[in-house]
């Protein structure tokens, strides 16, 4: 009886308690194991992530090195060289590149100024390769080439390489020469200024019938809302285009001593000129490529040697970590005015 007891289910007990009785569950030891590999794999799941971010940072951080001694501090104007020589006798290129704006002129005065206050300069290359650009833009550079050589008495060549027109020329006629590229195009000596007139677009096409106040007759001319009137294109070249052009040819005239008013108004019709033919027009001093640029402003400062540097962009970390850096532009009130806004140009239109 006691060994029936000891070896089997008791008399009365069902299979239901048997199963309890001898149910895994009851023993505790497997029941565990679930639990220990969800463990692991969290805790290995954090190990991950956080092994990425530290990837991530440690990234950022070569980046910001790698761009630190690329670039120097903050703020200063990184310098490679073009061409060997001794660095007490230096040469500053300065590039001028494609549409004249504000952004050229902020950087033009920042190299300008780098070199102006560099002892060791003794002569600017301003390398032009421009369709021209804002007609303030322009003025701009135009004024601190010149108070650079008052200021400093030291020579400044424009280097005209493939384009250098309207704008182009106009900050090239206040260097103490002009060498041109044999395919130079310049000239194109001129003003001009276009808006978009959207009355057929808003009215016949979305049938929006704009409606504007305003105090004055000529408040809004000229309107993107209609076309301009005789009346109104009369008052607009004698308000902005005829002054920016006058101003222009007296610029021109003074730049150059071989023209006189009348020679610069002849050639001042908005016309463009190969290399060859604005030598002859005695526009530009000489045609070569950038050692005879380099051999002009050696003779004009009286260097047997030099070595010429050109300038970086200043190193700023906003420009790295910024919203322009990624690509991140901002359409605002201000953006769509720019873009809808009439702008008087030194500009050869065809580039457009």
């Amino acid at each position: 009886m006691n060994s029936e007891q000891n070896n089997g289910p008791s008399q009365g007990q069902g299979f239901e308690d048997q199963e309890q009785l001898y149910s895994p569950i009851q023993s505790g030891q497997p029941a565990a194991a679930p639990k220990k590999r969800l463990g692991w794999k969290i805790f290995w799941g954090i190990i991950f992530v956080l092994s990425v971010l530290g990837n991530i940072a440690l990234f950022l951080i070569l980046i910001g090195v790698i761009a630190f001694f690329a670039a120097g501090k903050e703020g200063i104007l990184a310098e490679d060289i073009i061409q060997k020589g001794p660095r007490t006798s230096k040469i500053a290129m300065i590039t001028v590149q494609g549409i004249i704006d504000d952004q050229q002129s902020r950087d033009f005065y920042e190299q300008l100024k780098a070199a102006r206050e560099d002892k060791h300069v003794k002569g600017v290359i301003v390398r032009v390769n421009s369709p021209g650009g804002a007609v303030s833009s322009s003025d701009q550079i135009h004024n601190e080439i010149s108070r650079y050589r008052e200021k400093t008495g030291e020579p400044v060549v424009a280097f005209m390489q493939g384009l250098a027109a309207s704008g182009g020329y106009y900050i090239s006629v206040p260097c103490d020469r002009i060498v041109a590229e044999p395919t130079t195009i310049t000239g194109s000596v001129g003003v001009l200024m276009g808006h978009f007139v959207l009355q057929g677009l808003l009215e016949e096409k979305l049938g929006i019938q704009p409606e504007v106040v305003k105090s004055g007759l000529k408040k809004d001319w000229p309107s993107p809302f209609k076309p301009m009137t005789e009346e109104q294109r009369k008052y607009i070249e004698d308000k902005l285009i005829t002054p920016a052009y006058e101003r222009f040819v007296q610029l021109v005239a003074d730049g150059r001593s071989e023209l006189t008013l009348e020679d610069v108004k002849r050639l001042a019709d908005g016309s463009i000129y190969g290399a060859q033919e604005a030598l002859d027009e005695k526009m530009i001093d000489k045609i070569g490529y950038m050692a005879e640029a380099i051999e002009e402003v050696k003779s004009l400062a009286g260097l047997e040697e030099a070595q010429v540097v050109e300038y970086g962009k200043p190193f700023n970390w906003s420009s790295i970590l910024g919203a322009g850096a990624w690509g991140i532009t901002k359409i605002d009130k201000s953006t769509l005015y720019e873009l809808s806004a009439p702008e008087v140009l030194y500009l050869w239109d065809a580039y457009r």
